[in-house]
């Protein structure tokens, strides 16, 4: 039996009493009291010492609040990604928070330093799920849940989207937007499909995502594997022909660059060579036809997630040039990456199916500093709620017709608030409106009642105009619109 410790003797006093109680007697005061206990026991366990210690309230490294201001910018972003992912058709999905660390731990081996491991529970050992990138690199949250999920359900072909937090162990760069607890958005074609052309889609969302958060100049790397151990041993390249595309290395471009290889003697006379060019060169074709080639720039240099990525990969990188002038360069690193990993979901297959994945990753934090960083230059004032109306009086005793009036614009489904006061000043009640960025405001008074009529006032310019009770739901929502 577990050893209890000794709880204070109003802990005991305040237990037993609610342990005479009726089995009816169910109150709010039970709840507090509960409450209550818990603080007791808290505090009979504490050392003399410890109770009045120099305990500092902080959040835990790489990890932060965030405001109200803060979290509107980030809802913002996270909805030009998330729209930007369903205009493309993906579905959304959702896996847990967790894994078995048997799923983790066997697909990255050396990576294993980056898990969050959790503490034995029922017989299980679990990890966070995280993110596998060094500090300049940036790849998925999910493939792995993601891969688990495809093989567990059997399923062949989906194309999904995911947003959610990941966490990763190791020293975090705040100024960099680089945590231990974040978040990312990931999109991923699953399925068996022509080639390049989910490949290009991928590529395509990339930019449409930065273009649409107006980060400034960015580019697109991408990248032919190019390990020349990768390409020999495990690929079966001949030496010479992996030592011909390491004089390429240094290079970077765009078609030209591909067409320029594929006149190369040495690597013109190799099927596997040719079938990668082949790749890249559809590729080029596509993006050119999707409008983005001129963001996208092919190099060798490039390589990520050797382990499972089975193709072409990038990532994105914003230009240092500022948007504005008064801004200073914020090298936060990549802010998107992706790639093709065809062989993950068949680790996970007991009979080692594989079904090809071609996907992306956003970066939110790395994006939300540099937005942020822009909020401070600039002095960006942000409202923080979606009220479109406040419900007024400038007389005492309207507490009851507020409410009613109220509920009557929130059943219209209408943004809208009130003072939690029974007799404010209209004043106050003004102020507040011009501050929160309010643009309607509802007076009701005693003249108002007799002639059945409401006030509406705008907040920007200060006009009054009186309008018929059963016509004032209507009218706002003429305006609003």
């Amino acid at each position: 039996m577990p050893q209890l410790g000794l709880l204070h003797w109003r802990a005991w006093t305040v237990l037993l009493g609610q342990l005479r109680r009726p089995p009816g007697a169910v109150c709010i005061r039970a709840v507090r009291s509960h409450s209550q206990v818990a603080e007791a026991l808290f505090a009979s366990q504490l050392k003399p010492d410890q109770e009045k210690s120099n305990f500092i309230i902080k959040t835990p490294k790489g990890t932060r609040d965030l405001s109200p201001q803060q979290m509107v910018v980030r809802e913002k972003i996270l909805d030009v990604v998330v729209s930007c992912f369903k205009r493309h058709g993906a579905k959304g999905l959702d896996t847990p928070a967790f894994e078995l660390k048997e799923v983790l731990t066997e697909k990255y081996g050396e990576d294993c330093g980056l898990i969050y491991d959790l503490q034995d529970q029922g017989g299980e050992l679990l990890s966070l799920r995280y993110d596998l990138t060094y500090p300049s690199s940036l790849t998925y949250l999910c493939e792995v849940p993601f891969a688990r999920y495809l093989a567990m359900n059997k399923v062949k072909k989906m194309k999904r989207y995911h947003v959610g937090k990941v966490w990763r162990r190791e020293s975090p760069t705040i100024v960099q937007g680089r945590y231990r607890e974040f978040y990312q958005c990931d999109f991923d074609i699953a399925g068996q499909f022509d080639p390049m052309i989910p490949d290009a889609e991928c590529l395509k969302i990339m930019c449409e995502i930065l273009s649409g958060l107006q980060l400034g100049d960015f580019l697109i790397k991408m990248s032919w594997k190019d390990v020349r151990h990768e390409m020999v041993v495990k690929k079966g390249l001949a030496p010479e022909v992996a030592d011909r595309i390491g004089d390429y290395v240094q290079c970077h471009g765009g078609i030209s660059l591909v067409e320029q290889m594929f006149q190369d003697p040495v690597l013109s006379q190799n099927k596997q060579a040719l079938e990668g060019l082949g790749d890249l060169k559809l590729l080029f074709e596509y993006l050119t036809l999707f409008g983005v080639a001129e963001k996208v720039s092919f190099d060798l240099s490039l390589a990520r997630g050797l382990d499972y990525y089975t193709g072409v990969i990038y990532e994105a990188v914003l230009l240092q040039t500022p948007v504005h002038a008064e801004e200073e360069p914020l090298n936060v690193g990549s802010v998107a990456a992706g790639g093709r990993y065809d062989g993950l979901v068949g680790m996970f297959d007991p009979r080692g199916h594989k079904v090809p994945c071609v996907g992306l990753s956003i970066g939110v934090e790395r994006i939300f500093s540099i937005v942020e960083q822009r909020m401070k230059i600039f002095g960006e004032k942000i409202r923080t709620t979606e009220t479109q109306v406040f419900v007024a009086t400038p007389q005492k005793n309207f507490l009851q017709e507020r409410l009613k009036l109220i509920a009557e614009l929130w059943d219209a489904g209408i943004k809208a608030e009130l003072m939690y006061k029974n007799n404010p000043k209209l004043l106050p009640q003004l102020h507040y409106c011009e501050n929160m960025g309010i643009p309607l405001v509802v007076i009701i008074g005693e003249q108002e009642l007799k002639e059945g009529v409401i006030k509406l006032r705008s907040v920007a310019s200060r006009e009054e105009v009186a309008i018929k009770r059963e016509n004032l739901v209507a009218e706002i929502q003429k305006r609003l619109s």
